[in-house]
């Protein structure tokens, strides 16, 4: 399993698979429905959310903008708490960095407390491939761990399971992972709560080494901050001797005040809670609390060359609430695995091609794998303009050409030059009509369009005639 499922087909052929998959969407409908929903009256109550909603975006932007002078005050906080900080110019170098560090400590296994930085760069494939297994914790990342799978929500990274695929899951293959699913499980959300429960206490009180991620750094204290739902997390933050926590760079804000903000918006637009149950902050190491041995990661792994693209940056100010994917009509339809990425759903389309590049197929895809229906917009808690952002992004991939791009351009070329000449338009538009009853249904070329829509039919005489015939003197008398 990947963690940044390179080689998967490019999104229309992805998608095409999902939304034959009538249990999928199903599963898909009634999850983003039900959280979207909830979403709605958590914001709703709120006078002040479109100033808390700018002041985000506000404060995003400020820091992309001063983003060398808030990393370094970031890492010589860290670092006079008692933290190590290491730069990672990418994804093999991050991933050599975590794994000399836990085989550093002699130790065969490590817990994880969710992080989609360790999903993106592959982490626990890469710590496999030298002999040490990584537990996931957070329960949605559990299931997919023991199913085999692959995440496809940033919030609810197993959206696309139901109760009884998720039991049949737990009774096959917790054993394999450590202790065993009780015997008679049935698939009540208590009884599958209490099983990963036993599961995972068994491994936090074993673990000596723990992995993050991270939602927010505070670059004036060098603290970093994780919410979560479940106290899962806050296991993996205080009872492993030693902590690394790999984060994007992206993830800094200047001070406390800055965080105020995100802490009412964060919750209410990702799990639609007023206040996020766990919230845990640490602040390097101390002697009688906590790991005795703290490291910190800064990712960079595309990030920078996002940052230097005027339009595409703001897709770095986002705070993965997953309120983007909840509205949009593609990603309840498509599911999350179409995107070929841990980031799925519109910010996903805007995100993965900006880190990765649009070479390859999948990636000059997902610009294209919207409606431009605005409501990703509207929700986004630090107003991303996502439409903007996708339209910017299929024109680079545009630019880069390619056969179907290449006809496209030609095509454009040929019709600017007929539309500057009225005389030869209005002959082509005489001679479309006289031979209509000859035109294909289907143009050779036009599959993409015509696959799923009509052409409209084309009238017996063109408008200019027409108009000339039956309104031209009206005008003239001054008439209607």
């Amino acid at each position: 399993m990947s963690g940044t499922y390179l080689g998967m087909p490019a999104f229309p052929v992805a998608a095409r698979e999902a939304v034959g998959n009538e249990t999928l969407r199903a599963n898909l409908r009634h999850a983003t429905h039900t959280i979207r929903d909830k979403r709605a009256k958590a914001v709703a109550e709120l006078a002040d959310w479109d100033r808390l909603r700018e002041a985000g975006k506000r404060i995003k932007d400020h820091t992309l903008r001063h983003l060398d002078r808030y990393l370094v005050q970031l890492e010589e906080s860290v670092t006079a708490a008692g933290g190590v900080v290491h730069w990672a110019a990418d994804a093999a170098e991050a991933n050599h960095i975590v794994t000399e560090l836990v085989k550093a400590t002699g130790e065969r296994e490590v817990v994880k407390v969710k992080s989609m930085a360790t999903q993106e760069i592959g982490l626990n494939e890469a710590l496999e491939a030298e002999g040490i297994a990584a537990y996931e914790t957070d329960l949605a990342e559990l299931i997919v761990q023991l199913g085999e799978d692959r995440p496809s929500h940033i919030l609810v990274p197993a959206i696309h399971r139901n109760r009884g695929e998720i039991r049949d899951i737990f009774r096959d293959r917790m054993a394999s992972w450590g202790r065993a699913a009780p015997d008679g499980l049935s698939d009540t959300p208590g009884e599958l709560a209490e099983a990963a429960r036993l599961h995972l206490r068994e491994k936090f009180l074993r673990a000596k080494v723990g992995v993050s991620g991270a939602n927010f750094m505070v670059a004036e204290t060098g603290t970093l901050v994780v919410f979560e739902s479940e106290g899962n997390g806050r296991m993996c933050l205080t009872l492993p001797e030693t902590l690394i926590s790999v984060v994007g760079v992206e993830k800094v804000v200047p001070g406390w005040r800055d965080l105020e903000v995100f802490l009412q918006t964060l919750p209410r637009s990702s799990t639609a809670e007023r206040m996020n149950p766990y919230t845990s902050m640490w602040t390097g190491t101390h002697d009688t609390d906590g790991p005795s041995t703290f490291h910190l990661v800064l990712l960079d792994n595309g990030r920078t060359a996002a940052l230097a693209d005027e339009v595409g940056r703001q897709a770095l100010r986002c705070i993965r609430c997953s309120a983007c994917l909840n509205v949009c009509p593609v990603y309840e339809r498509a599911g999350g695995h179409a995107y070929g990425s841990v980031y799925p759903g519109p910010i996903g389309a805007i995100l993965s091609p900006q880190l990765r590049g649009t070479e390859s197929e999948i990636d000059a895809s997902l610009p294209y794998a919207s409606s431009l229906c605005g409501a990703c917009y509207e929700v986004c808690p630090v107003a991303i303009d996502i439409p903007e952002v996708l339209v910017h992004l299929r024109e680079r991939v545009a630019d880069r050409g390619g056969k179907g791009h290449r006809l496209e351009k030609a095509a454009m070329k040929a019709a600017g030059w007929v539309l500057d000449h009225p005389r030869v338009m209005a002959a082509g538009e005489r001679a479309a009509s006289r031979t209509r009853r000859l035109h294909p249904s289907k143009p050779p070329g036009a599959g993409a369009w015509t696959d799923a829509r009509d052409l409209p039919e084309l009238p017996a005489e063109p408008f200019r005639d027409w108009w000339r015939k039956n309104r031209a003197n009206d005008i003239e008398d001054g008439g209607a």
